[in-house]
């Protein structure tokens, strides 16, 4: 296995987890509103 999978696992990874906050987030902030 080369670096390259590695870092493009590593990537995916932190972008996933990024939008999956981001997501999160925004849904505790929608119902704190209400």
């Amino acid at each position: 296995m080369n670096q390259w999978a590695f870092v493009i696992a590593a990537y995916a990874v932190t972008i996933g987890g990024g939008a999956v906050l981001a997501l999160v987030s925004y849904i505790q902030m929608r119902r704190s509103e209400r």
